[in-house]
């Protein structure tokens, strides 16, 4: 457990450390229960473990704390359907959810939606990966860390 004054219980110490470690510009990860995190992670990104815990309860955690990257169209991406699912006209509530807690949190830009091997990709180079115990399909969301101004540091 975290004993700080205004951090969220979510965080671990692990999950905190790599927050702060990580610079503008750089992405985590966060994985659905199905994402594979470990064979990912043997590509380079940190591996961090949120066993239990959803994505939008580590989601809102995350955005009291995390700065969203201003300079890109969408510091939020979710993977996309895949053809399949989309004929089959699978929804994915949880998109909803990651959209309104990042609304929330100040950022109304749209989820950008990678095709699914691309999104593996990119969380190859990502700084962190968390997982989770997400259950929802198509629950991961990839987020851009952004810049904290001076004044914000007060």
């Amino acid at each position: 457990m975290v004993m700080l004054k205004g951090v969220p219980r979510l965080l671990s110490p692990d999950l905190l450390f790599a927050l702060a470690k990580m610079g503008h510009g750089d992405d985590i990860v966060l994985a659905d229960a199905n994402f594979p995190t470990s064979s990912v992670c043997q590509c380079g990104p940190v591996e961090i473990r949120a066993d239990g815990v959803g994505v939008p309860q580590l989601l809102e955690a995350i955005l009291k704390l995390l700065p969203l990257d201003t300079y890109v169209d969408s510091p939020a991406t979710v993977m996309d359907l895949v053809e399949g699912d989309k004929a089959k006209g699978l929804t994915t509530p949880v998109w909803t959810e990651f959209q309104m807690l990042l609304s929330q949190a100040g950022c109304n830009k749209a989820l950008e939606k990678i095709e699914r091997f691309d999104f593996y990709e990119r969380a190859k180079k990502a700084f962190v990966v968390v997982a989770t115990g997400e259950t929802a399909l198509y629950g991961n969301l990839i987020l851009k860390k952004g810049v904290i101004t001076s004044s914000e540091l007060q």
